[in-house]
């Protein structure tokens, strides 16, 4: 899906890579169940490629920092994200790439199964760090605390809260913290970090969801419309991040930030797999 939106900022993603397999299913199997897959197919996930290739394709390009398995696996999850027009900035570990299986049921509703070990970079790695100090806007989902304080560097740091454990070591002052009012993994207790995100932000699907400043604001905000009929809902949060990032990096007030955020994740509720549906930058210049 194409909208216009404005372009030319310089995004970042620090996070992990899953190759995902997906089948569509009439419901999840049940304990002793066999189910037909009318549809599956393969190709690179994960919060972190997710929000990086969404990035890119609101700011026109993407750098992403991660840690990727030093094998055919994880050697291809790097071919197409650069071919999703991200630049892949990763070290290669010696350990199998971390996969996914997901079922896809008739209502778009995704259960996935982890396997394997989650990777991250880390701030010791040699990747570009110094870069950051240039980059407008910077989404973590998973690296060090070393990798938390380079990431600091950048003018925004948006971070998710599937990591809160890491975010409470490195107490790095966060612009951002996006997270769920329904997945336990997701959800925020306040004073969980210190010091205190400038927002935190709670989703909550068709209800559109919360929010909190530091200084003590509350608010809500509303999903956007869904630009087709739903298909598959897995990707939908951290394109919704990235769109949250994109925003506050571009300097827009936090309301027109939760807009932009909104109208990315029911993008990619539309589209088959996490890319398909994405919130697509179009150039004044483009027809």
């Amino acid at each position: 899906m194409s909208q216009t939106v404005t372009g030319g900022r310089r995004v970042a993603v620090i996070g992990h890579v899953e190759w995902a397999e997906f089948a569509r299913v009439g419901h999840v199997p049940r304990a002793g169940d066999i189910v037909h897959a009318s549809e599956t197919w393969e190709e690179v996930g994960g919060g972190g490629s997710v929000a990086a290739v969404q990035l890119a394709k609101l700011a026109g390009g993407a750098t992403f920092y991660t840690a990727l398995g030093d094998d055919e696996v994880g050697h291809r999850a790097h071919r197409e994200l650069e071919r999703h027009g991200v630049r892949v900035e990763a070290v290669f570990r010696d350990v199998p790439q971390r996969r996914v299986f997901v079922y896809l049921d008739d209502e778009g509703e995704r259960t996935i199964t982890t396997i394997g070990e989650r990777l991250g970079p880390n701030g010791e790695d040699p990747l570009p760090w110094d870069e950051l100090a240039d980059t407008d806007a910077v989404y973590f989902v998973a690296g060090d605390r070393g990798a938390v304080e380079a990431g600091r560097r950048a003018h925004v740091v948006v971070a998710t809260s599937r990591v809160l454990s890491g975010l409470a070591e490195a107490r790095v002052r966060l612009d951002a913290v996006v997270g769920s009012g329904s997945d336990p993994n997701e959800r925020y207790q306040l004073g969980s970090l210190m010091p205190t995100p400038g927002v935190v932000v709670l989703t909550a699907g068709r209800e559109g969801g919360s929010y909190t400043t530091a200084a003590g604001e509350t608010g809500t905000f509303e999903a956007a419309p869904l630009p087709g009929p739903v298909v598959d809902a897995y990707g939908c949060g951290d394109s919704f991040a990235a769109g949250l990032t994109y925003g506050l990096g571009a300097d827009m007030p936090l309301s027109e930030a939760l807009e932009l955020a909104a109208r990315c994740g029911a993008a990619c509720l539309t589209g088959r797999g996490p890319y398909q549906g994405q919130l697509t930058l179009v150039r004044p210049e483009e027809p």
